[in-house]
């Protein structure tokens, strides 16, 4: 679904990323952890086409995506949620999840969103600023799956959130993954959030996997010593 092959990106003359590659199948979800300062952002960022990329390929599907823009990556099945969720305080929360459905496409958001997401029907006329953390987090999310994505990303979704509101949104994205059929690839520092959702991890340090682990035989221990070395 989607694969990342020898990935190099600079901030200037700092080299970030280093020959990083990895690949993301149908309907899995993978998480990329790692203290901060990583290289975690810097990864999701250039893959979505928000940071040029000095070498290397990234294909969606087959279909190759390294140089093009951010909205072309949209179109061959990406979707990014950042961190800080970067919703528009002053829209509605109906007008928010709007601005995520392509232009042709029926100004309709489909039922199944409400259904996951029951708060945001509830204040769909609110303004965006007006809700709590956690309910923006949903709204960021729900925004991003009207595109109907091949791969969600996802950059530190628990970030500033209670733990109730994280359990809830990692059942609604596993519930969501398997009846809508996509993949996830999460940056993520809350072990306990990437241990109910991801079926591999994969552990960056200084821009380069240090660590690799799958959901059957994960070392929690050994990924938590990483996180805080």
């Amino acid at each position: 679904m989607l694969t990342v092959e020898n990935l190099n990106v600079f901030y200037g003359e700092s080299h970030i990323l280093h020959d990083l590659s990895f690949t993301l199948t149908g309907g899995e979800t993978l998480a990329v952890m790692g203290r901060n300062g990583m290289g975690k952002t810097t990864l999701l960022k250039s893959i979505i086409g928000i940071i040029p990329t000095r070498s290397g390929r990234i294909r969606v599907s087959e279909q190759e995506i390294t140089g093009k823009r951010s909205h072309e990556r949209v179109a061959a099945g990406l979707a990014y949620v950042p961190q800080g969720r970067m919703i528009f305080p002053h829209l509605s929360v109906e007008e928010n999840i709007y601005t995520g459905i392509d232009r042709f496409r029926p100004l309709k958001i489909p039922d199944y969103i409400f259904d996951a997401f029951p708060v945001l029907w509830e204040m769909r006329a609110r303004r965006g600023g007006n809700l709590s953390g956690g309910q923006q987090q949903q709204l960021a999310i729900a925004r991003a799956l009207v595109s109907e994505p091949k791969v969600l990303i996802l950059d530190e979704p628990t970030d500033g959130i209670q733990p109730s509101i994280i359990k809830e949104i990692a059942r609604t994205l596993n519930r969501l993954k398997r009846e809508r059929n996509f993949s996830v690839l999460v940056s993520e520092q809350a072990l306990s959030f990437t241990l109910e959702i991801a079926d591999r991890f994969v552990i960056i340090e200084r821009g380069r996997v240090v660590h690799e682990d799958h959901r059957e035989r994960v070392d929690a221990e050994k990924i938590m010593a990483y996180l805080t070395i």
